[in-house]
């Protein structure tokens, strides 16, 4: 008999700590006594199993058969190797200790019927030698391993997409893993922002990716460096859009450098840009502190094209747009603003491009029919709730 006050003890601490059922830790910890049964007694291929009576403190043991017949199983080992080698449907070989034939299950029980499991009883023990207890032990880790990971899955299963905050465990390779409580994520080389330094048991946030249920992949993937991460950032510091009185229409980001976002309000009356920004510029410092003084650029969306292509190429001032055919734009600026509207490396344009989804030529007050190569930016917009909304949208009309 089982000492039931510790073990009830043990399974309800397992259960609080690892978020786990007690019903699942009880499990785990049933069929590591019939692993271990199964190790010491049993015969091979046998299927046993074991039942914990939580009252009496009782275990019981039983043989698990399968009922079959001749179309499901095979007798002749030479047979299912031609079947193997023709690429036939392999049958299992009939194993006495895990098959019983029909007839033979009916002379047991009337009602038997093909593919049903017949339960045998065994004969009780205690005693179980070290090989059986270590396999015991293992069975238990493994199942325990288990039900944690698809508890975490479950937890964080329609999370993806939200902020969560974790504190750094460990770095390898470039890879950045993360104590987020109850699980670890990660995150990869790739979704870091380039620059930044990652401190061991440092506390951070981070956009949840995606939760990967593949077994050799790590469960939880973050990113800092994804575009929507700026979107929620702003969700957290700016009470209007968690309400939805403005509303971040797209974003262009480079990770590490600079950001842009279209806002717009649902209300008439309230400031969008104002409202991003906040007071003495709070709201917008709170974000930009938090992605390591990345430069965040805010402006008012517009449904006049050419009034919002002027606008995304901020903090240059722009003195005339043309709207050309095929989502093209021609962009007029004083000299003194051009270096500003371009930027280093093309990078404001570049932005602005990727905002709007417009193609960008910048072209300088002075000297209008002059083509500038650094000028002129490809629209390639960064995936948002809206856009992605807008491609499922599109994807329907054409089928």
């Amino acid at each position: 008999m089982m000492d039931l006050k510790t073990l009830n003890r043990a399974i309800e601490q397992i259960a609080d700590e690892k978020g786990i059922d007690k019903r699942k830790i009880l499990g785990a910890v049933e069929s590591s006594i019939a692993a271990a049964y199964k190790k010491e007694y049993a015969q091979r291929g046998e299927i046993i199993k074991a039942k914990l009576d939580l009252k009496t403190g009782d275990v019981k043991f039983w043989k698990v058969r399968n009922v079959v017949d001749e179309s499901m199983v095979t007798f002749d080992e030479e047979k299912r190797k031609e079947m193997k080698d023709k690429g036939e449907e392999v049958l299992p070989l009939y194993n006495a200790e895990r098959h019983i034939l029909l007839e033979e299950a009916k002379a047991i029980k009337s009602d038997a019927q093909l593919g049903e499991d017949l339960e045998f009883p065994l004969e009780e023990r205690e005693d179980f030698g070290r090989i059986a207890a270590q396999a015991a032990k293992q069975v238990v880790l493994q199942k325990i391993r288990e039900a944690e990971k698809e508890s975490v899955i479950k937890e964080y299963q329609g999370k993806e997409g939200e902020i969560v905050s974790g504190i750094i465990q460990r770095i390898e390779r470039g890879n950045v893993f993360v104590d987020l409580g109850r699980a670890t994520g990660v995150m990869f080389f790739n979704e870091t922002i380039p620059g930044e330094y990652y401190r061991v048991n440092e506390r951070m946030k981070f956009y949840l990716l995606a939760v990967q249920e593949e077994e050799r992949m790590p469960g939880l993937i973050l990113s800092r460096s994804h575009p929507k991460f700026v979107v929620k950032l702003f969700e957290l510091e700016v009470p209007e859009i968690s309400d939805k009185t403005v509303e971040i229409k797209s974003i262009a980001r480079e990770a590490g450098s600079r950001a842009k976002i279209a806002v717009a309000s649902n209300v008439e009356g309230v400031d969008p840009v104002g409202a991003c920004v906040g007071q003495r510029g709070m709201r917008v410092v709170s974000v930009t502190n938090e992605l390591g003084n990345e430069k965040i650029d805010i402006i008012e969306w517009s449904e006049d094209p050419a009034k919002f292509v002027g606008a995304s190429l901020s903090p240059a001032k722009t003195k005339g747009v043309d709207i050309l055919p095929r989502r093209e734009a021609k962009v007029f600026v004083p000299d003194d603003q051009l270096s500003l509207a371009i930027g280093k490396g093309g990078q404001n344009v570049r932005l602005a491009a990727k905002l709007t989804g417009w193609k960008i030529d910048v072209r300088s007050l002075s000297r209008p029919d002059e083509v500038l190569e650094e000028g002129i930016a490809e629209a390639v917009p960064e995936a948002t709730p809206e856009t992605e909304n807008n491609k499922e949208v599109e994807n329907k009309e054409e089928k």
